[in-house]
């Protein structure tokens, strides 16, 4: 029979996970946006080189399990680079690199998307390319991409708790700290999963809510 006290009491050790592990998935998710948006951009530029670079980069993320990314990360260049520091950096840099691979082909996807008589008519009114990107292109292309970019930030919700092996005191590390006090996993995990599901239908309906004024906008 599970000890729902226990669990009651235990809050402020949940509590402390969560806002970790909104910590750690916001700043992901903030690197993986603005990379993901250079790398996209490199991408979409027609010039061979960044293109392969980019290419490389996906690649790599793409192909290599995300611990093996924050082991390296926090193992090999925080040890040599940044000594000293907390490893919760180290996991918002691993998380955030893997993600602006991933985020990098939906923002991609959603530049090709732009009609080309949109561009066309931004050269005959005189913008730069700089001006036709950031009021032509990266406005539409982040509308399109939006609802992917929500299920992105809800992936990192979950991924952060890879953070916990490497020693991050997020949300799956408080979880395993009570288990190992009770001797008892599953109202843990119980509890471990209740609270993913709301913060990933929380970070859902953020999405919806900011896609429906988006759409509504745009139609006025």
């Amino acid at each position: 029979m599970m000890n729902w006290n226990l669990l009651l009491e235990s809050w402020p050790l949940f509590w402390h996970g969560t806002i970790v592990t909104i910590k750690i998935a916001y700043f992901s998710c903030l690197i993986g946006v603005i990379l993901g948006t250079i790398l996209a951009l490199l991408q979409t530029s027609k010039v061979t080189l960044f293109e392969w670079i980019v290419k490389i980069y996906v690649t790599i993320i793409r192909g290599t399990p995300m611990i093996i990314q924050i082991f390296f990360m926090y193992y090999v260049l925080f040890n040599f680079v940044f000594p000293g520091h907390p490893p919760i950096y180290a996991a918002i840099l691993a998380i955030g690199f893997n993600s602006a691979a991933y985020v990098s082909q939906v923002i991609r996807s959603g530049i090709n998307s732009v009609n080309t008589g949109q561009l066309e008519a931004a050269r005959v009114m005189g913008l730069t390319k700089t001006q036709t990107i950031r009021f032509v292109i990266l406005p539409q292309a982040i509308r399109v991409a939006l609802p992917a970019l929500g299920n992105e930030f809800a992936t990192l919700i979950k991924d952060s708790s890879l953070a916990a092996f490497i020693g991050v005191t997020e949300l799956f590390m408080a979880g395993k700290d009570l288990i190992t006090v009770t001797y008892d996993p599953l109202p843990s995990y119980i509890a471990l999963g209740i609270i993913y599901l709301i913060l990933t239908s929380i970070a859902s309906l953020f999405v919806n809510v900011t896609e429906r004024r988006m759409s509504t906008h745009v139609k006025d």
